[in-house]
């Protein structure tokens, strides 16, 4: 289902505001993916996984709070018997169709995906998230599910920055919190058709 409704689509003007000089953080709001969910169960649990990675051209499905990107999507084990595959809105990948080895859920608008982005992304991030979300501690390709604000959301880092998936009921007002917070840093917000380039992981 390609017909994504935006829980923030009249939110989406550009801003520049906070401190002067160049921007500590930039929120990029995703637009244009296609996220599906992928749920096994204990005794599918590598079956599911192998056709995970197939439909993300990915040579293997990544384990627990791991994400992997493929030639036809980037793969996320958000639970241990889940994943989520994220795509560009209209790509044609492997066809998912629920069986005896998986149940497939079209998640795309139920999530509001967010980029945040620039030197103080992590330091604006650890105003809300009990995560420790230093280089070290949570490079790139490492995915986590968290609390924001008790709002479960999920998080993972690429070499842009760090994706967050919103859900839907609550994601202008976490949004809103983002936004106030990174004033003090230099803000600046856009919105981005999200493409594989935009969540590189490697």
């Amino acid at each position: 289902m390609d017909d994504q409704m935006n829980a923030l689509q009249k939110q989406l003007v550009p801003v520049r505001g906070g401190k002067p000089g160049p921007a500590g953080v930039t929120l990029s709001q995703l637009t244009g993916f296609r996220l599906t969910q992928i749920a096994a169960w204990p005794e599918t649990l590598a079956e599911a996984g192998a056709l995970a990675a197939a439909a993300a051209g990915c040579g293997a499905a990544p384990g627990p709070g791991r994400a992997a990107q493929g030639k036809d999507g980037t793969l996320l084990r958000v639970e241990p018997l889940k994943w989520w595959l994220l795509q560009r809105a209209g790509q044609t990948s492997v066809p998912l169709q629920s069986g005896s080895a998986v149940a497939i859920l079209d998640l795309s608008s139920a999530r509001t995906l967010v980029q945040v982005s620039g030197p103080q992304g992590a330091t604006l991030l650890n105003h809300f998230l009990p995560l420790d979300l230093r280089q070290a501690s949570f490079p790139a390709g490492h995915a986590a599910s968290t609390a924001f604000h008790h709002v479960g959301v999920t998080l993972w880092r690429t070499n842009a920055g760090f994706m967050l998936a919103l859900p839907r009921s609550f994601a202008a007002s976490l949004r809103e919190l983002l936004e106030g917070s990174a004033l003090q840093y230099g803000l600046k917000t856009r919105e981005t058709a999200f493409s594989l380039a935009t969540g590189e992981l490697e």
